[in-house]
């Protein structure tokens, strides 16, 4: 042991273990950091050679006891109907079921949906209705065969800390001093801090920022395999990592059907993984998501406040050498056009990714750090009851280029340096205005690039600065664009007038002026040439066709997607929704309507030839109406025998008649021919279709 080792275990003992036990274990199994150290702290907290050994055979013992790999989920089933119960350590989920009115538990590697749960499990445990939580769950089997489960749990043990004493916490971090601290916390990551640069381990701070800092939202962008994901899908039981295709706003942030806030109300992070890859079906969402970003409060119907901070991790494939001497393109080149100014505007701070190093066992430590679950739960508790920043706001001096958000953000990113790094008090001169000056420059990136995409001045004053404690000013630059003139002087677009059409109003279009800097190499995956913005009459128009036997190309996206722009209910009525083939076409209705992202209520009015038909039906179209739920969107399901027309009826106005109804498709020859899953190259049966506006 080094003497960071033996002064770790002298001060904190029982509440670190050597790192290098985790890189052993971690390579043969799935399961999070968080869970392996909860393992490894009950056999192998210890610094005796004899103990730590005889504790890996243990903790190897209970994974392959307790532990189940997704390809053996029929193996555990059968050991617990065997056994009558085993012990499992797995991510738990429960599910309001509201056709059958209660709950129902998953293990995510059991392969059960139907786990009997009772209601002081998910009471006590919020998160389990919201993302799930890793837990050691003991499964038992119901022999009764009248009941409609065959397992149910019978005890749920959360992985993590019972007790956190804090006090004890900051008593032990007085012994250590800044860069001893900032060595310990990199150790309980996983890293060797002697392998690392100061400017890289202020790096590593900052990604922990988040899970300290309530309502803290930063983004950070670089190649692939640095860890920008690990902090929140492995480090802390606090953070949930989601990926770019769940961001809708019942499932982040409210959900109306449900009553029941979204993940923002149970998680100090929600951190959004690929988040170049962000779909978002309703605009709604980005406009909510700004309104949480930038003071932690939304209303849908209700105001909700929640704490969770939100961070945006993704890849960029650009040159970042290219891209600050571009007069064309920015560092936020990978993002969606959803996330526009605003939301940019709402980050407290751009890390650049870029910077960090590969993943690689070079960097792994063999030393001693904290337990994980220990340390996220220092973490928590400072994220839900400590406050620094009136502190920061007392002591800092920024200067006059540093506006509103500016502020805040620096401000919130220094307060989660002092949190991290100084639990038990203030720092020294030098150490406060190293953070400082860190967050400014990470301030700065975001404001630098915002600016090159404005055709005007909002965000000109780029050149943000503190004052150092004599009184001196300094202005900080970001290093690799501080010699980039297209970033640091971008060229301003001109307005030049364009006729749109004869007899129309002119529309004011941005001009821009050739390149002033020379791109060595083409940037890759973006357009060379900049969009002409015009105005187009994009308003849907009356049509009637026929679609012909053995046409291709039309799909329900194709025919009613111009048509759902704006509309919040929608009517279809259909006699013959009742056959698989027949559900399944009413299902990839449903998905069109929920891409364009819009609509909040779905009716279906069917007919049923016998109550057993309708009973098979209304199994299938209920699995249909709950996964539609956790969309934020309501299917009412109405039986009328008599209806015979077919016809879908849109609040905004538009009428669709289709001939046959959704039910005009060939029947494949085979079910692994082209046309199967894609609608547009499935081949019709003769049909007409009619859309127009309903008169008024």
């Amino acid at each position: 042991m080094d003497a960071l080792d033996e002064k770790l275990n002298a001060t904190y003992d029982g509440k670190v273990l050597r790192k290098d036990l985790l890189h052993r274990i971690k390579k043969g199994t799935n399961v999070p950091t968080f869970v392996l150290e909860f393992l490894l702290a009950k056999y192998c907290a210890s610094s005796d050679q004899a103990e730590m050994d005889a504790g890996m055979e243990a903790v190897l013992s209970t994974l392959q006891e307790n532990y189940v790999r997704p390809d053996e989920a029929n193996a555990a089933q059968s050991r617990v109907a065997t056994r009558g119960q085993h012990r499992f350590i797995d991510k738990v989920h429960v599910r309001y079921v509201e056709k059958e009115k209660r709950h129902w538990a998953a293990l995510e590697n059991f392969n059960s949906q139907r786990i009997a749960v009772g209601e002081k499990f998910y009471r006590d445990n919020d998160r389990l209705l919201e993302g799930g939580i890793w837990a050691e769950v003991t499964l038992s089997h119901n022999a009764i065969e009248e009941d409609d489960y065959a397992f149910y749990i019978e005890e749920l043990r959360p992985i993590q800390l019972s007790r956190f004493d804090f006090d004890r916490y900051m008593e032990g971090r007085k012994e250590f001093t800044r860069d001893e601290w900032m060595d310990a916390i990199l150790r309980s990551v996983g890293l060797e801090p002697s392998k690392l640069t100061q400017r890289v381990k202020m790096h590593f701070m900052a990604r922990l920022a988040p899970l300290v800092e309530p309502n803290y939202n930063y983004i950070e962008l670089g190649p692939r395999g640095t860890g920008k994901s690990y902090f929140f899908s492995e480090f802390s039981p606090y953070a949930t990592l989601i990926s770019g295709g769940q961001a809708t706003k019942a499932t982040l942030f409210y959900n109306n059907n449900r009553k029941k806030v979204g993940l923002v109300g149970y998680w100090d992070t929600v951190a959004f993984d690929e988040v170049g890859g962000i779909k978002v079906r309703d605009p709604d969402t980005i406009q909510i998501m700004k309104d949480f970003m930038a003071n932690g409060r939304f209303s849908r119907g209700v105001e909700v406040i929640a704490d969770a901070s939100l961070s945006f991790v993704g890849n960029i494939d650009l040159s970042v050498h290219q891209v600050v001497n571009s007069t064309e393109y920015d560092l936020f080149q990978p993002l969606p056009p959803e996330l526009d100014l605003a939301v940019m505007d709402r980050f407290a701070a751009y890390i650049p990714g870029w910077e960090m190093p590969k993943n690689s066992s070079e960097f792994l430590t063999n030393r001693y750090g904290f337990i994980t679950d220990y340390l996220a739960e220092a973490f928590h508790y400072q994220f839900k009851h400590t406050n620094r920043y009136e502190e920061v706001s007392k002591r800092i001096r920024l200067g006059k280029a540093i506006e509103g958000r500016d502020e805040k953000g620096i401000k919130k990113t220094v307060c989660a340096f002092l949190k991290i790094l100084h639990p038990t008090g203030p720092p020294t001169d030098e150490e406060f205005e190293e953070y400082v000056a860190y967050a400014t420059e990470c301030r700065r990136r975001v404001k630098e690039q915002m600016n090159k995409r404005k055709p005007d001045d909002e965000f000109a004053l780029i050149n943000l600065s503190y004052f150092k404690a004599g009184g001196e000013e300094v202005v900080v630059f970001c290093p690799e664009s501080k010699n980039a003139l297209a970033t640091q002087e971008p060229a301003r677009r001109g307005l030049r007038l364009v006729e749109t059409n004869p007899g129309a109003d002119a529309a004011i279009v941005p001009e821009t002026p050739p390149s002033t800097t020379v791109v060595p190499e083409p940037v890759p995956a973006v357009s060379e040439t900049p969009p002409v913005l015009e105005i187009r009459d994009t308003e849907p128009t009356e049509q009637h066709f026929t679609i012909k036997y053995g046409d291709t190309g039309h799909s329900y996206d194709s025919i009613l997607g111009p048509y759902l722009q704006g509309a919040k209910a929608i009517t279809i009525e259909d006699p013959y929704i009742r056959l698989q083939h027949q559900i399944q076409n009413f299902v990839r209705f449903c998905e069109t309507v929920v891409n364009y992202g819009t609509a909040r209520k779905i009716t279906l009015i069917t007919g049923y030839d016998d109550g057993l038909q309708q009973a098979d039906a209304m199994e299938k179209l209920g699995d249909l109406k709950q996964s539609l739920i956790e969309l934020d969107v309501e299917l009412d399901v109405q039986h009328n025998p008599s209806i015979h027309d077919r016809e879908i009826r849109l609040d905004n106005g538009w009428v669709i008649k289709i001939g046959r109804g959704l039910d005009f498709y060939q029947k494949p020859g085979s079910w692994f021919e082209v046309g199967v899953s894609d609608l547009s190259l499935r081949r019709c049966l003769e049909t007409k279709v009619d859309i127009f506006r309903q008169p008024g």
